[in-house]
């Protein structure tokens, strides 16, 4: 029997100055010869990276062999000009998006869609095919959306994005594998046929995760909490647990039947390259 190809993906964000943007670009060529199905592009909670996340996008698609993919949210801006940034993705050759609802900006409590925009993430992929026919990768939720009513009403409201035209999912990132597996098999009983693709976040900096975690409204395990307890001056160790941990995720996902990941990189290449290379990954090219 056949073993079907790892495939895999990788986030960026826009660097705030030269010296992340030297890490970043670094990181990039580091990773673009394991051949990634895409990679992403993040974009600010309130729209304000965008134009940061526009010219990394286009340096990406003109400076290498990579597929760049922009995040597009609702947040902040009327639909004319959401579907205008669209279209100016498409004119310059850009087919992958990757369409979010978006997060309320810092100080807001609570998302309000803008009053001539898009209100949800399934709006959003409706117009986006309405101007052309892109790539659309959308969020999914293992552990349901933090704002969510329900474990029903977030997959219903997965649903409405699959039925708008979205071509896959990513999850937010998780750490007990059988949430996602779990999640994935509401999924296929629900109906739902995309390809659910599992985020997975190596770990750099624990109290950076726990976060991140705090806002998605991911769970951090107490196993996990105990792996890097007392490591807080020791990053060599830290560097060693969190490949180990990633390692193990995605072996077991591995087992599971799953063959594409997406990996937040956070704009560092070393432990998303080592996790890769255990996956089974191997350079295809010599470099961006």
């Amino acid at each position: 029997m056949s073993v079907e190809p790892i495939r895999v993906s990788f986030e960026f964000f826009p660097p705030a100055d030269a010296a992340m943007e030297a890490t970043l670009w670094q990181s990039v060529q580091r990773l673009a010869p394991l051949a990634p199905r895409f990679v992403s592009v993040t974009y600010g909670a309130d729209g304000s990276t965008r134009d940061r996340t526009h010219a990394l996008v286009k340096r990406i698609q003109s400076e290498t062999a990579l597929t760049g993919a922009p995040h597009l949210t609702c947040v902040g801006a009327p639909r004319g000009e959401v579907l205008d940034i669209a279209r100016r993705y498409w004119d310059e050759g850009i087919r992958h998006i990757v369409a979010l609802r978006g997060d309320a900006p810092q100080g807001v409590t609570k998302y309000e869609p803008h009053p001539d925009g898009f209100a949800y993430g399934a709006d959003l992929v409706a117009g986006l095919r309405s101007v052309a026919d892109f790539d659309i990768s959308v969020a999914a939720y293992p552990e349901m959306h933090p704002e969510a009513r329900s474990a029903e009403d977030d997959l219903e409201n997965f649903r409405r994005k699959v039925d708008a035209g979205a071509t896959r999912a990513i999850t937010q990132f998780f750490f007990d594998t059988d949430d996602y597996l779990r999640f994935r098999d509401r999924c296929v009983a629900a109906g739902i046929r995309i390809s659910i693709v599992p985020g997975i976040l190596p770990i750099t900096r624990f109290p950076q995760v726990t976060r991140f975690a705090a806002r998605c409204g991911a769970k951090i395990p107490n196993w996990l909490a105990e792996r890097f307890a007392g490591l807080d001056d020791d990053p060599d160790t830290r560097r060693l647990i969190a490949a180990n941990v990633a390692i193990e995720q995605v072996s077991r996902l591995r087992r599971h039947g799953v063959n594409e990941f997406h990996f937040y990189t956070l704009n560092r290449a070393e432990l998303t390259y080592a996790i890769c290379h255990a996956l089974g990954l191997r350079p295809q090219t010599s470099g961006a």
